[in-house]
């Protein structure tokens, strides 16, 4: 205990003869909002019980520090190096999930200029956003289930070698027949490029989410499991209650109606964006 009063003692001193400067105050901003964001991640995945199990394991340590237990001490030295080496084998998912999600935050992109929206064309056209509106309004009135993912700057072709190549011009007529139940192409989710139907029945990954819903069935962790590894968006047609949601960087949005999908998906494909910058453009030729 002696130590432990001795090194505080020692710390407060440093602290009071140092001499902070304006780069020690930003410094310590930035350590803050790293530590904040971490336990904020953290706590949507399984590495949450993993920090409560260090933390008890720490708690434990400081006890064998203070009674000078030496041979538990012995024990966490010999044992931290495999530890750790353990950890990021365990969770290497999550923290490709972390530096993924760290990627594509647009506020990093905006400073960076890592941002290729500004210079993106339109993803989908008005005729196939009206054909996918339709289709999938027309299928939650029989309550016919369905997964499409609609593609954005990233790459899907990894899930789309999982499913049935396609290569067809987008219909609602087609989709509606792909979702039929008792066909072959019925199960799975459909991938959506640049106005056509890249491939079909494809696998996508399941969302380990511990704040989503638990009436939520598997279609749903899969539209926000791909959400969260991908810029996709993927719109979601529930079996069992015909209500259509969307699942966009992580997030399931429930209850959409058809005006406010077709506006999300002229937005995420950079129509609003476009016609925006037409008009910007438009106005200072006038003036």
């Amino acid at each position: 205990m002696d130590r432990i009063i001795e090194y505080i003692k020692m710390y407060g001193l440093w602290i009071q003869w140092s001499e902070f400067k304006i780069t020690d105050f930003i410094e310590m901003f930035f350590i803050a909002f790293a530590i904040y964001q971490f336990i904020i991640w953290i706590k949507k995945t399984r590495a949450w019980t993993l920090l409560k199990g260090l933390i008890m394991l720490l708690a434990v340590c400081l006890l064998a520090v203070v009674f000078r237990m030496n041979v538990i001490l012995w024990i966490f030295e010999k044992c931290i190096g495999v530890g750790i080496t353990a950890i990021v084998v365990i969770f290497q998912p999550e923290l490709r999930k972390a530096l993924e999600q760290l990627g594509r935050n647009q506020w990093f992109k905006s400073i960076f200029g890592f941002d290729d929206v500004k210079n993106r064309n339109e993803k989908l056209s008005n005729k196939t956003i009206n054909e996918i509106v339709r289709a999938t309004y027309e299928l939650a009135k029989t309550k016919t289930g369905a997964l499409m993912v609609i593609s954005n700057m990233e790459s899907l072709i990894e899930y789309e070698r999982t499913g049935i190549v396609l290569d067809a011009a987008v219909s609602s007529q087609l989709l509606i027949n792909i979702f039929e139940h008792n066909t072959p192409l019925h199960d799975g989710a459909i991938v959506i490029n640049e106005d056509r139907i890249t491939a079909a029945t494809c696998y996508l990954p399941l969302s380990d989410n511990m704040e989503l819903s638990k009436d939520l069935g598997t279609r749903h962790r899969a539209g926000v499991g791909i959400s969260e590894v991908t810029d996709s968006l993927t719109i979601i047609v529930s079996e069992e209650t015909g209500k259509v949601s969307i699942a966009v960087r992580g997030t399931l949005i429930r209850n959409v109606d058809g005006e406010y999908l077709k506006n999300k998906l002229r937005t995420f494909t950079g129509q609003v964006v476009m016609e925006k910058r037409k008009l910007r453009i438009l106005g200072m030729r006038q003036k």
